[in-house]
């Protein structure tokens, strides 16, 4: 279900103070917290990126969603987690950009891992050049991660997952694990809220890579 457009997003974006507007806010950011970066592009709501700033403190998060109207929403579920968990995810930062941009914002070499989950499968195949697992956005990844660096990938739409395994095979990353039933297994997941409401009509599908 699509989040109703929100005209004054960019507004609560810019009043949060965790949320980074241009990449040099974002390379002072980096140099002052001087930690390991992990990232997720297409965040959503943050479920997911909250839970893992949460349980890891020392590692620095970054939230990448395009659309501002719902990283606006993400704040709010961000500041009810935190309020939640009597705590302040120092750690956690948000960003609103394009996933094809993100070597305007990240040097080579500076990320340690990324996380791809749920992504628009865009089943049309003329829109595969789209997919964040197609071999253009693959060569954005290599430059920006660090040697040995790791994707993380899930998906419940297996048409994108074979066609992911593919992508990556040719283009040269090594996959170290893959699951096919992910919740069919004892491997800690952390959910989305997309995986909260649809991982019992379907399986959900995995592999990790670098």
């Amino acid at each position: 279900m699509r989040s109703r457009n929100n005209p004054n997003a960019h507004v609560e974006l810019n009043y949060y103070d965790r949320y980074i507007s241009s990449k040099e806010k974002l390379q002072e950011l980096i140099k002052n917290e001087n930690k390991i970066i992990n990232i997720e592009i297409g965040m959503g709501k943050g479920e997911f990126i909250s839970n893992l700033a949460y349980l890891n403190p020392d590692v620095m998060y970054i939230g990448i969603e395009l659309s501002q109207t719902v990283l606006a929403l993400a704040i709010k579920k961000i500041k009810r987690f935190e309020e939640e968990k009597n705590a302040t995810l120092k750690n956690l930062y948000l960003m609103s950009f394009d996933a094809s941009d993100l070597c305007e914002m990240f040097d080579n070499n500076q990320i340690n891992k990324i996380y791809l989950n749920f992504s628009d499968p865009w089943p049309k195949k003329r829109h595969e050049k789209r997919r964040l697992t197609h071999e253009n956005f693959l060569k954005l990844y290599k430059k920006v991660l660090i040697k040995d660096g790791v994707i993380e990938f899930k998906t419940d739409n297996r048409s994108l997952f074979e066609f992911s395994i593919c992508s990556v095979n040719n283009f040269g990353l090594k996959i170290h694990e893959v699951y096919l039933d992910l919740h069919k297994t004892e491997v800690f997941n952390i959910l989305t809220e997309y995986e909260q409401k649809f991982f019992e009509k379907g399986p959900i599908y995995k592999m990790i890579l670098s």
